[in-house]
């Protein structure tokens, strides 16, 4: 009979496991985002600039306002220590991981190169990309291809030779070694990655079975479909990987009352080393690409809090806002801010700020030193509340004391 984790409990246990819960440092510097980076595994990339881009925001998140060339120094060019991949979606991953998606490379190969795939429609192009980037190094899709990119939809417009470089990152036959204003620098893995990394892959199970334990360790407690999310594992490969895991002690079956699938519990899995806090106090926003988030079912069943991004609905049908974020107040998500970097003015501005059911009545209180550590980290001169929504007036009178 498996134990019994509290929904309490396991929403600290999560917290706990992502970071959440110490004292922010005094001065946040290359080594505490570096832990950030070590602790999750990955951080979950995107192009909205509303605010800032996602992968900076867990670090803030977690360790509070520091110097964002620390991050770029972690993830940027041959001295960088991550590599980008679709681990999750993409994301930037520590260099070491990289031979644990051998897998998925494969994967990617035969889907490419399979016959109608773009890559073997296509193997001619490819062998010219291969060539150019072994003449000229590391280059961006914009510098190979200097005719104007077609436009093939109404959200994106990318040229054959763009094209064909994505499935080639896919496929491992490049990686990303940088972004330069956001787009994407590629090289070939030999340029790039330490030969000690290449052509090292283990098999499949194995890679999964690591996979899934890191996912373990950074989740704390977590279902079988967690588990595989956190690197868009399929069930039939994660499965056998977490029964091992079990089998090895390293994850522990609990039971979670409310965790259920229909009428019948969920199982969960407790990392062995996880903490298990009698509380957890944090005051942080969160990015909608954060691992505490990012999984909609997991969101709902830990904090019973329904949250879907707003960036791609009309703006007349938003509810909440284009980019709002969730508010994370001890161990509860407690309501969602959309903010908005008006550089040119040196403003944050609180486009709108809602409470959920049952959030404390400090929330604003808890919120506005989170506002002004983000306005000045984002190197803005103050906070204005513009928008709409509940909590609003509350932040407004909290600012304007002072």
């Amino acid at each position: 009979m498996s134990d019994t984790v509290s929904p309490a409990l396991a929403r600290r246990i999560a917290l706990a496991a992502q970071g959440f819960g110490r004292p922010l440092p005094p001065a946040a510097g290359t080594r505490q985002v570096a832990g950030v980076l070590d602790r999750l595994s990955l951080l979950q990339i995107d192009s909205v600039n509303v605010f800032e881009r996602s992968h900076y925001l867990p670090a803030f998140s977690r360790v509070g306002a520091y110097d964002r060339a620390a991050l770029d120094r972690l993830t940027t060019g041959r001295r960088g220590r991550t590599v980008e991949y679709w681990a999750h979606e993409a994301a930037f991953i520590p260099r070491e991981l990289w031979p644990l998606f051998g897998f998925r490379r494969d994967d990617y190969h035969r889907k490419g190169h399979a016959w109608g795939g773009w890559v073997a429609e296509n193997r001619h192009l490819a062998e010219f990309l291969v060539a150019e980037l072994t003449a000229n190094g590391p280059m961006r899709a914009s510098e190979i291809e200097h005719d104007a990119n077609e436009r093939r939809g109404p959200w994106w417009g990318w040229s054959d030779v763009k094209r064909t470089l994505e499935w080639m990152l896919r496929t491992g036959e490049v990686v990303c070694i940088e972004r330069r204003r956001f787009e994407r620098v590629y090289a070939l893995p030999e340029q790039a990655l330490p030969a000690g990394l290449l052509g090292v892959e283990p098999d499949r199970a194995d890679a999964v079975r690591e996979l899934v334990g890191l996912a373990a360790s950074a989740l704390g407690i977590a279902t079988a479909a967690d588990l595989g999310d956190y690197w868009r594992l399929k069930g039939v490969d994660a499965k056998p990987a977490i029964a091992d895991l079990v089998d090895a002690g390293t994850l522990i079956e609990v039971t979670v009352p409310g965790w259920t699938t229909g009428a019948r519990p969920t199982p969960a899995y407790l990392h062995r080393d996880a903490r298990r806090p009698r509380r957890v106090d944090a005051t942080a926003l969160l990015s909608p690409f954060d691992p505490v988030v990012w999984f909609r079912p997991r969101t709902e069943r830990l904090f019973d809090f329904h949250y879907r991004i707003e960036i791609y609905t009309p703006e007349a049908d938003r509810k909440y806002g284009y980019y709002s974020l969730p508010l994370l107040v001890d161990d509860r998500v407690v309501g969602r801010v959309d903010l908005k970097s008006d550089r040119k003015a040196g403003v944050l501005r609180v486009q709108s700020a809602w409470t959920e059911p049952g959030a404390p009545d400090e929330t604003a209180a808890r919120l506005v030193p989170v506002l002004r550590r983000a306005a000045a980290w984002q190197g803005l001169d103050e906070v204005a509340v513009t928008g709409r929504g509940d909590l609003a007036p509350a932040l407004a009178s909290e600012l304007a004391r002072g």
